[in-house]
């Protein structure tokens, strides 16, 4: 195994950089860095003078860490130096760590290895992603309950239990003139389980809204001021404004924070009969998206939601009977629509528990679970349920990690950052 490093922070320069290390060699090679000093106590932060790997020219002063095997994110020996982030001391650090045996890491690297090693599973690792790209509460929320093994526990739960079936199941070849009593017990515990898996699923499309964010399209004809919404909502210039029609010709997205609630916001091709052919697509991709939207915004003067240009109204800004009264161009109103988005957002992500289900894979796997359960209810044979339910805890297995193919495995942690 290798032992690899990266930096772990933000691109320089900053004020702090964190280069991690990890593998076999991470604790001689931090050692060798700071030689002739000691390496300081593990998981504890000491201050230690940087040198160069051969020509011991100091680069800097930084704070040291070290955290042995088994006990790190990793699983194995790694260390964290805490350096000054400017570019120069970031780049000949890392030099030097290569002259010293470490390579560069690959994305996810740090947490696939983490996974190899049992400190989490694969629900864990795509929650960890989740909140490194959290930009709103709702999504950290919902990431940090299953980074902490919400579902994971849940998941070796049912595993467990679903193994206690199978036994009970494999006793029923042995002992069958209490078959009867055992298929009816085998059959409700079957039943039960599956009712519960269920109800975890059926958080699977409030996780992917909040991981995904809401979709909210804006629409309308030509120069009734989409694009000058967008911008007044985003607080910056993200669509172009021009007084010609058809400007707008594909779909813009812009990312909000709704009151916590993430959601993207559709600028989308004028609504209009046009002979352009480029704007024709524009408008028929607008068409597609807020067919699939989760709110419309409409723009239209005669029969929309939003009633924009009321500065050249007169008409007092404000949200009434769900239409919101704004003028882009001014901000007068906008304050009082966004407070209305944000409740509008509130209600359609149901109160209470974070989602426990929030990627599509940990969905499939849930469901093809569910399905062996029932059918496993369903087998008065007790060769055929047994096989039902080990089909069940295979699919478990899939959903954790304990069982997966290697693609998979590559296609989940290349989603990582380096330096995760």
């Amino acid at each position: 195994m290798d032992t690899i490093h990266a930096l772990s922070s933000g691109a320089p320069p900053a004020g702090v950089a964190v280069i991690r290390i990890s593998g076999p060699r991470a604790l001689d090679i931090a050692g060798a860095l700071i030689a002739p000093q000691k390496l300081p106590r593990p998981r504890t932060a000491m201050l230690r003078s940087i040198f160069a790997a051969k020509s011991r020219q100091l680069l800097d002063s930084a704070l040291l860490i070290t955290f042995p095997a088994p006990n790190s994110f990793t699983g194995e020996d790694s260390a964290e130096l805490h350096l000054h982030g400017s570019p120069a001391i970031i780049s000949a650090v890392q030099q030097s760590l290569a002259m010293l045996g470490s390579r560069p890491a690959e994305p996810g690297e740090f947490t696939r290895r983490a996974f190899e090693n049992g400190r989490i599973d694969l629900t864990q690792a795509e929650a960890l992603a989740e909140l490194i790209a959290a930009e709103t509460d709702a999504q950290r929320d919902q990431a940090l309950g299953n980074a902490g093994g919400r579902l994971r526990d849940l998941a070796e739960q049912w595993r467990d239990r679903i193994v206690r079936l199978m036994a009970d199941t494999e006793a029923d070849l042995d002992f069958a003139d209490e078959a009867d009593v055992s298929v009816t017990a085998a059959n409700a515990g079957a039943l039960l389980l599956a009712s519960e898996i269920q109800s975890a699923l059926a958080t699977a499309t409030t996780g992917e809204r909040i991981r995904e964010g809401l979709t909210i399209a804006v629409i309308g004809p030509p120069n009734a001021g989409k694009s000058s919404l967008i911008n007044a909502l985003a607080k910056r210039d993200v669509a172009i404004v021009t007084p010609f029609a058809g400007t707008t010709r594909d779909i813009i997205e812009v990312h909000l924070n709704l009151g916590g609630i993430p959601a993207i916001l559709l600028d989308t091709a004028g609504l209009r009969e046009t002979d352009d052919p480029v704007e024709a697509e524009g408008i028929a991709r607008a068409r597609a998206r807020a067919a699939s939207a989760d709110l419309i915004l409409s723009l239209d003067p005669d029969n929309g939601n939003i009633i924009n240009k009321i500065d050249q109204m007169a008409v007092l800004p404000g949200v009434r009977n769900s239409v919101a009264h704004i003028s882009a161009k001014t901000g007068a109103g906008i304050a009082e629509f966004e407070h209305w988005l944000a409740n509008w957002a509130r209600q359609q992500i149901p109160p209470g528990e974070p989602a426990l289900v929030t990627q599509s894979r940990q969905a499939h796997w849930l469901a093809e679970t569910h399905d062996c359960l029932i059918e496993a209810a369903d087998q008065p044979d007790p060769v055929l349920r047994a096989e039902s339910l080990r089909g069940a805890a295979n699919a478990l297995g899939r959903l954790t990690g304990r069982i997966d193919p290697d693609a998979v495995l590559g296609a989940i942690f290349s989603r990582f950052c380096i330096g995760k």
